[in-house]
């Protein structure tokens, strides 16, 4: 036996369906009698019971005539269905991959800013350790100019002081050798400088 696949299983089963109701709704609506007025039914007619194959053979008429472009339609419809589905399940997984990117961009721009953060701390670091290098090294040589400065101001103070002793200590012995030199000991100091001279 032949296994029908499930749409059209089930597009057989809605015909049959169909198809039963309309065969026992016919007697219903034929039994009805729409004489207005009329009294009783007159019950099943022969015209009914064509009337019921007329409808019979076309119900299943159409059903083998429709089968085709039916199941074409549906298989159409579910082919779509399925298509939507494929790109829509390509969509998620394409969005879900950027996703991931977008997540790992983040991750790595965060890495960046530490590694950037980092950097420029050490940049300051090295920056401020040359800049205390260079005040030391600065001050080191105020410092020997001041030394320097201070040496030469010291020794010419020295100079100027030594100048003045020596001028004053001058002034002090002139003075006491004309107080304390009398006239024989002003010619016995000409005497002895003539005779180194005539030596």
């Amino acid at each position: 036996m032949r296994c029908l696949n499930p749409v059209r299983k089930r597009a057989w089963i809605i015909a049959a369906v169909l198809a039963l109701t309309l065969v026992a709704a016919g007697p219903a609506f034929c039994a009805g009698g729409g004489g207005h007025g009329e009294e009783g039914t007159k019950g099943w007619v022969a015209t009914d019971t064509y009337r019921v194959m007329n409808f019979g053979v076309l119900a299943i008429a159409l059903v083998f005539l429709l089968r085709k472009p039916m199941a074409k339609a549906l298989n159409a419809r579910i082919d779509g269905i399925k298509d939507q589905l494929e790109e829509l399940e390509g969509k998620k997984a394409a969005a879900e991959k950027q996703l991931a990117e977008y997540n790992e961009k983040l991750a790595q721009l965060d890495k960046e800013a530490e590694t950037i953060v980092a950097t420029y701390i050490k940049q300051g670091e090295e920056a401020r350790a040359r800049l205390i290098e260079e005040a030391k090294a600065t001050a080191d040589k105020l410092e020997d100019q001041a030394k320097r400065a201070i040496e030469h101001e010291f020794k010419q103070a020295k100079e100027q002081l030594k100048a003045e002793v020596a001028e004053q200590a001058m002034a002090k012995a002139e003075e006491l050798i004309k107080t304390k030199i009398t006239s024989e000991d002003q010619e016995k100091l000409v005497d002895e400088y003539l005779e180194k001279v005539v030596a």
